[in-house]
């Protein structure tokens, strides 16, 4: 088997915390301010962690080395 190689997109947007569990930035920050109440867009501030299903998939199939 040859090596795996870790999807380098994969790589700059998650982070393996030291538990193992994904790290990842919070969602909906990127434009359209405005419509966002000022509650909403504190609460994204950050990082957050990434729900067991979905960082399963993306420990196995994005990050097989981390």
């Amino acid at each position: 088997m040859p090596k795996l190689k870790t999807k380098s997109g994969a790589k700059k947007r998650f982070k393996i915390s030291g538990t193992g569990k994904v790290i990842m930035a919070q969602a909906g920050k990127r434009h359209g301010m405005i419509k966002r109440t000022n509650k909403q867009i504190r609460n994204q501030r950050g990082t957050t962690v990434m729900f067991k299903g979905d960082a399963d998939n993306v420990k196995k199939f994005f990050l097989p080395n981390g």
